[in-house]
C-alpha cells in the first residue's frame, strides 16, 4: 500500500490533492475549490456557510486565485479552441488570410510575386494573430490537445479573466521571443507558445497547492525536449516560441497565484501583468527599431 500518495477530492477521487476544506476537512481539488478569508472551502460549505455567521467573504465563490467560479469551468478553453478551428478552416478556404496572420519579422517577404509587410513595418497585429493560426491538421489537432488537458484544469483554478491574461500574454510573450531572434523573414505560427504558458503557469499551481512536482516537471522536460531535439528533420519547431511562452506564463502565474488572499491581491495580479506587457513590449520595440 503506497502511504504517501495524497488523498482524492472528494468529489473527483481520481484527483489528489493536498488541500482540505477548512470547514468539513474533505479534500478538495482546484475545480472544487473556493477561497474564503481564511484557507479554502469546498462548494456544500460554502451553499450551508450562508447566514450562519461563517466567514462573510465565504459566500461568494472563488477560485484559488480569487476569481469567480463559473457553471462552466472549462468555457474560455472551449471557446479558445473554436477560435483555432474557425482560423484554421478560414485559412484552408483561403491561404492569402494566413499569410496576413502569419507571424513575419522583417520589413517584407516576397509571396506569390509581391511584398508581404511584417511587424517591423507596424503589422503589430501578426504578434497575436499568429497564435490563433494553424495550415497543418497535425498542428493544430496537438495544439488543441495539449490546450484542452493544460488549459481546462488550468481555467478551472484561476477563472476565467485570469486565465485569458495567462494564454493571451503567453502568446505574445513567444512571439516577442520568435521576433528578436529569428530570421525575420521566416514565417512562424501556431498556439503552442500560449500552451508553453499555459504551463508554466500550471508549475506555479502545483508548487501553490504543495502537489507532487515531479510529474508537472516531468511533463516540462518531455515538453521542452520534443522542442529541441528533432522528430526526423519532418517537423521545425520554433524554440523561441515555447521558451518565450513558458518564461512569460511563469511569471504571470507566480503573480496571480502566489499573492496571498486580501483587498491587495487583484492590484499585485494586475500589476504583474501590466509589468510582463511591458517587458513584452520593450523587446519589441527594440528588434523593430534594429529592422527599420
Amino acid at each position: 500500500m503506497d502511504t504517501d500518495r495524497l488523498p482524492g477530492c472528494y468529489r473527483h477521487p481520481d484527483r489528489d490533492t493536498g488541500i482540505s476544506c477548512t470547514r468539513c476537512e474533505r479534500p478538495i481539488c482546484p475545480e472544487c475549490m473556493i477561497s474564503a478569508s481564511v484557507g479554502f472551502q469546498c462548494p456544500e460549505c460554502v451553499r450551508a456557510g450562508s447566514g450562519t455567521g461563517h466567514h462573510p467573504t465565504a459566500n461568494a465563490p472563488r477560485t484559488v486565485a480569487g476569481g469567480v467560479v463559473a457553471a462552466d469551468p472549462h468555457l474560455v478553453t472551449k471557446i479558445l479552441i473554436g477560435i483555432n478551428v474557425l482560423v484554421f478552416l478560414a485559412a484552408l478556404a483561403d491561404p492569402a488570410l494566413a499569410v496576413q496572420l502569419e507571424l513575419i519579422g522583417g520589413r517584407y517577404r516576397e509571396y506569390l510575386g509581391g511584398p508581404v509587410h511584417g511587424v517591423a513595418t507596424g503589422e503589430y497585429h501578426r504578434l497575436l494573430t499568429s497564435v490563433f493560426l494553424h495550415v497543418q491538421w497535425w498542428h493544430i489537432i496537438s495544439n488543441m490537445i495539449a490546450l484542452w488537458v493544460i488549459g481546462g484544469p488550468l481555467e478551472a483554478a484561476l477563472g476565467r479573466v485570469r486565465y485569458l491574461a495567462v494564454f493571451l500574454l503567453s502568446g505574445l510573450g513567444g512571439s516577442a521571443l520568435v521576433y528578436l531572434l529569428s530570421e525575420p523573414y521566416v514565417p512562424t505560427l501556431g498556439a503552442s507558445g500560449a500552451v508553453f504558458g499555459l504551463l508554466g503557469a500550471t508549475v506555479v499551481l502545483a508548487k501553490r497547492l504543495r502537489y507532487e512536482m515531479r510529474p508537472v516537471i516531468v511533463m516540462v522536460v518531455l515538453m521542452l525536449v520534443l522542442t529541441f531535439v528533432p522528430l526526423g528533420g519532418a517537423l521545425t519547431v520554433s524554440w523561441q516560441a515555447h521558451v518565450g511562452g513558458l518564461v512569460t506564463g511563469a511569471l504571470v502565474g507566480l503573480g496571480m497565484l502566489m499573492p496571498p488572499a486580501g483587498r491587495h491581491r487583484a492590484l499585485v495580479q494586475w500589476g504583474t501583468c501590466a509589468v510582463v506587457f511591458l517587458l513584452v513590449a520593450m523587446v519589441i520595440l527594440i528588434r523593430t527599431a534594429e529592422l527599420t
